[in-house]
């Protein structure tokens, strides 16, 4: 009986280990690299138990790699920690924890905390930290002062989460601006938009950022064109800490957030390109040819024709191929088709202009 209760143990112990495990299986997010640039999909913006979350930094990490990213950071709080009784306060410790399993995970991870003051002046992320502990300080310059003598990237988040008013750019924010310690905005922060905070990246040069700020659990297994995180597209020339760090600072930046990308022209478009393939066409008539477009992006691409030539509007799903059918007297010629990508903004309100070319025979 005791021989058979070990088989028993044994044939049990090799099928739980032949199980997937669904830590263990990762939903890639589909964005393409661009000419001369890797494209990374990051969120720095999380909490944990150690601020006002909910879950364990571990618990992050595997979400996170799960769920197709690149690169994260744990944000917690420096001032605000309702769990403090319970966890002894160590700013250093969510990173500490949750660094192995990121290397396990094959995860970015820099070392990264929240200065948390009243709006204003507001919310600033510090990633690429040393440590942590310099910034618990009572004066809010000297916190933004040691994470900048640190070398980190300091960005200000959720801008106008208190309203417009408190949410305005003020003296404090000029004194950092002037002083090079602010490099960039959340223009998107979860399920929020901030076009102050997009004109101001855009007049300033500051980095866009879009964030989850998640605190709970996430329930999501993967990010799909419907229901995804909010984040950020980095264009990084190789996926490294150093790499990731020089692309933030330098602004190669696309936020993904709900149905639209956000970003710069000058890296918003080369990623259009990479995301929108047209074929040579198929099949040509005598008055016609047949084209396929091929979407290969996470996102559902609207164009709204500004040109002569092709249909007004083109609907291109996540992930398909649509197949057009283009009337024309010179089916051999080159065919050139002018449009607006609607959710593809370069600026409030301001989608980007695109052209999609038909080659000839």
């Amino acid at each position: 009986m005791k021989r058979l209760l070990r088989v028993l143990a044994t044939v049990v112990g090799l099928l739980v280990l032949s199980l997937p495990s669904q830590a263990q299986l990762r939903h890639e997010i589909h964005f393409p690299d661009v000419p001369g640039y890797k494209t990374l999909k990051c969120d720095f913006h999380m909490h944990t138990v150690f601020s006002d979350g909910t879950v364990w930094p571990t618990v992050r990490v595997d979400e996170a790699w799960q769920q197709g990213l690149d690169a994260i950071t744990l944000t917690d709080h420096i001032e605000y920690q309702p769990h403090k009784d319970d966890l002894p306060t160590n700013h250093n410790r969510p990173f500490d924890l949750a660094a192995g399993r990121a290397r396990q995970k094959n995860l970015l991870f820099p070392r990264a905390a929240e200065i948390t003051r009243d709006t204003p002046p507001g919310h600033f992320n510090t990633l690429f930290l040393k440590d942590a502990n310099p910034l618990d300080t009572a004066d809010f310059l000297e916190a933004v002062k040691q994470a900048n003598e640190q070398d980190a990237f300091v960005f200000w988040n959720h801008q106008a989460w208190k309203g417009p008013e408190l949410g305005k750019w003020m003296d404090v924010h000029t004194q950092m601006y002037d002083n090079k310690w602010l490099h960039g905005m959340e223009v998107c922060n979860g399920q929020t938009y901030y076009p102050d905070a997009h004109r101001w990246c855009l007049e300033k040069g500051l980095t866009m950022m879009g964030t989850s700020d998640i605190h709970g659990p996430d329930q999501r297994k993967s990010n799909d064109p419907e229901d995804h995180r909010t984040m950020t597209l980095v264009f990084a020339k190789e996926r490294t800490l150093d790499s990731l760090k020089e692309a933030l600072v330098e602004g190669r930046t696309v936020v993904w957030y709900m149905e639209q990308l956000i970003g710069r022209r000058e890296f918003i478009e080369p990623l259009f390109v990479q995301c929108i393939r047209v074929a040579k066409p198929h099949l040509r008539s005598s008055n016609a040819v047949w084209v396929a477009i091929e979407n290969v992006c996470d996102l559902d691409v609207h164009l709204e024709r500004t040109g002569s030539v092709g249909p007004a509007e083109l609907e291109l799903p996540a992930r398909t191929t649509y197949l057009l059918n283009i009337r024309t007297k010179r089916p051999a010629d080159p065919i050139e088709m002018a449009y607006t990508a609607t959710n593809l903004l370069i600026a409030p309100e301001q989608g980007l202009p695109v052209t999609l070319r038909i080659p000839g025979e």
